[in-house]
């Protein structure tokens, strides 16, 4: 028969654990939108490829420079994309460590803590390379005046 104090001990880490998981669930979607933008730029990339190789030498400094700013898009997407990942992994281990200090009653309440506060730094800075993306692609949009 179990234990009902360890049964009321697990149920509260299970609790806990509840938060960080809406957290992963978060960091997931931004992981989606990432990898989707990420698709949208190789795809534009290979269709300027193939613009460069059949167009006309007055054009290829124009499909250069727009290939240059995409790469330089991919360039901040990867590193949103494996910033938010890491994130996950630390959200991960959080998780984890609430679970295996439970189960073997040692207070590791130091570890999740700075592990949660990696985690949030690191999505932190996948945030501000996303913007960076956000504020590169919106700079390559050029209003023509009416």
């Amino acid at each position: 028969m179990q234990d009902p104090a360890g049964i009321a001990s697990v149920s509260h880490v299970i609790q806990l654990a509840v938060a960080p998981v809406f957290l992963l669930t978060g960091v997931g979607a931004i992981l989606s939108v990432l990898i989707n933008r990420l698709a949208r730029v190789v795809d534009r990339f290979r269709t300027l490829e193939c613009e460069l190789q059949k167009s006309v030498e007055t054009a290829v400094p124009v499909i250069k420079g727009e290939m240059n700013r995409l790469s330089r898009r991919a360039r901040m997407i990867h590193w949103s994309i494996g910033l938010c990942t890491s994130c996950a992994l630390f959200v991960c281990l959080v998780i984890g460590l609430m679970f295996f200090g439970s189960v073997i009653g040692a207070n590791l309440s130091t570890a999740i803590s700075v592990l949660f506060i990696v985690a949030m730094l690191t999505l932190i800075a996948g945030l501000l390379c996303f913007l960076r993306e956000i504020t590169l692609a919106r700079s390559s949009i050029h209003v023509l005046p009416r």
